[in-house]
């Protein structure tokens, strides 16, 4: 069985992915399993039992109409995969599946253009689904294969035991006192529309370093918007000693590794999450609007994820925040 998984887009949708991938495996344990990722995120899913080969797509080959139709061709071409499951099946997805009519397996996504295309298509995700759920179902046409089929429903990354030590190692010499809770925090985010306010961000830091003061805090965030965001947010707290502004992780593997090493996850919900989440650390966060907490927080898995979410930001206020991520603290120090 060859099995050709395409997932563009971002990290955390990605990690998202990573239950379909390892509910092929284990239902068939010999398969090929190549997955396809933009360039930038690849090196997270390095080592993944579940993934045969990574295949990568920069963005420039990806913003390059003739670059990129003949990397899908001779992808599906030097492979003759059984079956293709295109994730996003987006005009641009479903060369995949259209260069290799000849899969018996063709699943993707109920749009007015995949019709034939596909012989096997799924409703999107709809409001309130699991997005697991949502994955699982596009390897659902493959269980025919087999007499009893197993699901894996967890989110997860191989990273080694090495590069945790490695980095837990980094953030000692930082000042990070092992012995006490480390807190992660998502102060900032990538998209202004997905991110909450700093003016409400701040009053709720305020507080629990105030309640707690015994927490290490880590900020994350990425170079240039995020990193000048996280900056006036730490100045304004009056550059307290239990928040760690040198801590950094400068690529997503090394964010898994910080990740492992913390207690949890506080901030705005993202990729960052779902990598906490696949690194076993418990998490709560705040959603952006339209962004419901049952799609896209898994709520099945021995891992807690806590979501707030509301239609506006404007109903999150700090009231409803603090009472949730006092109880969240108060569970974890227990």
């Amino acid at each position: 069985m060859k099995i050709l998984v395409v997932r563009f887009r971002q990290m955390g949708d990605a990690i998202l992915a990573t239950p379909l991938l390892s509910t092929l495996r284990q239902n068939f344990p010999d398969a090929e399993i190549d997955f396809v990722l933009n360039e930038r995120i690849a090196p997270l899913f390095e080592g993944h039992p579940a993934i045969s080969h990574i295949i990568t797509f920069t963005d420039q080959e990806r913003h390059a109409f003739f670059t990129y139709t003949g990397k899908v061709w001779r992808t599906v071409h030097q492979t003759h995969y059984d079956a293709i499951i295109d994730m996003r099946s987006t005009v641009n997805t479903m060369l995949f599946a259209l260069f290799s009519l000849r899969s018996k397996w063709r699943i993707g996504i109920k749009k007015p253009y995949t019709w034939g295309i596909f012989n096997y298509r799924f409703e999107g995700c709809e409001d309130d689904e699991s997005m697991i759920d949502h994955n699982l179902k596009l390897g659902q046409p493959l269980s025919t294969q087999k007499g009893e089929w197993t699901s894996d429903r967890n989110l997860s990354l191989s990273i080694t035991e090495k590069e945790k030590l490695d980095f837990q190692q980094y953030m000692q010499q930082q000042g990070i006192d092992f012995s006490r809770p480390v807190l992660l925090v998502g102060v900032t985010a990538k998209l202004v529309h997905k991110t909450w306010s700093e003016d409400k961000m701040i009053e709720t830091l305020r507080r629990l370093i105030e309640t707690y003061p015994q927490w290490q805090l880590i900020f994350n965030y990425a170079p240039g918007r995020e990193a000048e965001n996280a900056r006036r947010i730490y100045e304004q707290l009056g550059c307290p000693p239990n928040v760690m502004m040198d801590v950094e992780a400068k690529s997503p593997r090394l964010l898994a590794a910080m990740a492992a090493n913390c207690t949890a996850y506080f901030g705005n919900e993202g990729g960052a999450r779902h990598i906490v989440h696949a690194m076993g650390r418990p998490s709560l966060v705040i959603c952006s609007p339209g962004a419901s907490k049952t799609t896209w927080l898994p709520q099945d898995t021995d891992i807690q994820a806590i979501g707030i979410d509301a239609a506006s930001y404007d109903l999150i206020t700090v009231d409803k925040v603090w009472p949730e991520l006092q109880r969240f603290c108060e569970a974890i120090t227990k």
